[in-house]
């Protein structure tokens, strides 16, 4: 054979062997042995740490060592969410968990690729800056939702306090879900013939003065699920309870320490659920831009000690809490 046909016959082998592979399809890319997780929470308060607990339950039990949490805590002080981010992305984590309202939009700031879970998170819209949002975000950005419908919430309001006049809705003006949340559930108990009036605070400085003007002026008080609220419940308790005006909470950590009842899911199972969401885009390469938001059942229940403290009966169908 010529040198000049072996080079040829060679060529061509090559290029046979370089279209075989070509036909038989890329090797899938191998899953990688380990992922490290950044938590940031807003505030240490008994809701998101239950919610960070559950979500941390259910990627130890589908990963084992596979998984590596770093977790930070905001101190309830959103510039703190944006440096941890920021640092998550600096270190190139494989998903961030933003506990919190304001720890999701410092997340949604920090990064467009890292995979983005969003958990106690009361309304997604408004805390991404979402117009007609419809339960999916198209960017790197799922979660859980702990809201529940205002109607429902409202509707323990007439249960218990019929003949009431006055509602004050008690939240911090800083928290962009509390707004939501206050402005849905006070046009429903206008439509109910109540009195609405909004009391809001700039932060804890001014919670005691804004949550007594609240209680000497209303007969009735809504907190709902308020992160600031929520880490000083009982302050609000002490003040509520001395004037002995009933609160209303937005969820069970806030009622338990202030409130006398609460339409109210469960914040560990809804870590859980967030837990799953994260297992699904770490291990099966689901986008979170085209994941549904979720949401967690809930339930009726009251705090049975300031119920008696206060004087109210609950009628059947409410738990108490604990």
């Amino acid at each position: 054979m010529k040198l000049s046909h072996r080079i040829l016959v060679a060529a061509i082998a090559a290029i046979l062997a370089v279209a075989c592979v070509g036909c038989s399809g890329a090797a899938p890319e191998a899953k990688k042995d380990t992922y490290t997780v950044g938590i940031c929470q807003l505030v240490q308060h008994d809701a998101l740490d239950a919610a960070t607990k559950g979500f941390r339950d259910v990627l130890t039990e589908k990963l084992g060592d596979k998984v590596t949490f770093v977790e930070q805590n905001g101190s309830g002080d959103p510039s703190t969410c944006a440096v941890i981010c920021n640092q998550f992305v600096g270190d190139e984590v494989d998903l961030i968990l933003a506990n919190a309202t304001p720890a999701l939009q410092a997340a949604q700031a920090a990064t467009n690729t890292i995979p983005v879970l969003g958990t106690s998170v009361t309304d997604y819209g408004a805390a991404l800056g979402l117009d007609n949002f419809a339960g999916t975000s198209g960017t790197n950005i799922s979660g859980t939702s702990d809201r529940v419908p205002e109607e429902e919430q409202a509707k323990i309001l007439k249960e218990l306090f019929p003949d009431a006049k006055n509602l004050g809705i008690l939240f911090c003006s800083a928290e962009a879900n509390s707004r939501v949340q206050s402005a849905a559930y006070g046009a429903v108990a206008a439509e109910m013939g109540y009195t609405v009036t909004e009391y809001t605070f700039a932060d804890s400085n001014d919670l005691a003065a804004v949550t007594q003007t609240a209680c000497d002026e209303c007969d009735v008080i809504y907190v709902p699920t308020d992160n600031t609220a929520a880490a000083n419940a009982e302050l609000i308790n002490n003040i509520a309870n001395t004037s002995k005006t009933p609160i209303l909470a937005g969820e069970e950590s806030i009622c338990t320490h202030c409130g006398i009842a609460t339409l109210s899911i469960s914040y560990y199972e809804l870590g859980r659920v967030t837990g799953e969401m994260a297992y699904e885009i770490l291990v099966n390469g689901k986008n979170p831009g085209e994941m549904e938001i979720q949401y967690a059942p809930f339930g009726r229940l009251y705090n049975a000690a300031n119920c008696e403290a206060i004087g109210i009966t609950v009628p059947e169908g409410y738990k108490p809490i604990g």
